[in-house]
């Protein structure tokens, strides 16, 4: 997959600015099997009968996550951008569709899905907690949502050699959350089930 930025209407950065999915990085490829290993397994325990994946990208997690989950019903949305629907072109199963649309104004009906999901999106949002709240809008039991760690995200940026003008920061990324602090913004739409860790993101399971 090729690494791609989307910008929206207003300037804002969206997309990947590095294909953590595809690297070939031996230390990035552990880390993101980590990351999806928690992913996974807070998804499947919650044993969603639908599930919304907010900010889905060019399909990579839902694509999965459709695969694990059939016959159940998936749904991908993200904003229209060529190389995002060249994704859900690729990336095609008989239970997942992908839908075309705003993360503060999504196109569905109130408790439409059992579960609702946004994986490395609220970093990259204007305003997280609208979206978050039209997630519980549309979430009969679960949300689950994962951010980077902060400060430690930036410090490995640091590390490795990316963005020193932004002193670490990721391109797009306009809300920065500890493990603590995010906990306590999504405690405000429901009840944190379960925390999970894997270096260098924080990901939650929340009951609304």
């Amino acid at each position: 997959m090729t690494p791609s930025v989307t910008v929206s209407a207003d300037g804002i950065v969206t997309g990947n600015t590095y294909d953590k999915y595809g690297s070939s990085n031996p230390v990035v490829r552990r880390m993101m099997a980590d990351f999806e290993r928690d992913l996974d397994g807070l998804l499947t325990g919650a044993e969603p009968e639908s599930v919304l994946d907010v900010g889905c990208g060019e399909g990579v997690l839902v694509h999965r996550w459709a695969q694990m989950l059939e016959p159940r019903r998936v749904v991908g949305v993200d904003l229209e951008e060529e190389s995002i629907q060249a994704g859900w072109a690729a990336r095609q199963a008989p239970n997942l569709e992908y839908r075309v649309g705003l993360a503060e104004s999504l196109p569905f009906t109130a408790r439409e899905f059992d579960l609702v999901s946004a994986i490395e999106v609220l970093e990259h949002v204007p305003d997280p907690a609208r979206t978050l709240a039209e997630m519980a809008r549309c979430a009969q039991r679960h949300l689950l949502v994962s951010v980077p760690r902060e400060p430690l995200w930036r410090a490995l940026n640091l590390i490795r050699g990316a963005y020193w003008p932004a002193l670490g920061n990721t391109p797009g990324h306009l809300n920065h959350w500890s493990r603590r602090s995010f906990v306590r913004l999504l405690s405000d739409h429901g009840t944190v089930v379960e925390v999970r860790s894997p270096l260098p993101w924080t990901i939650l399971l929340v009951r609304v």
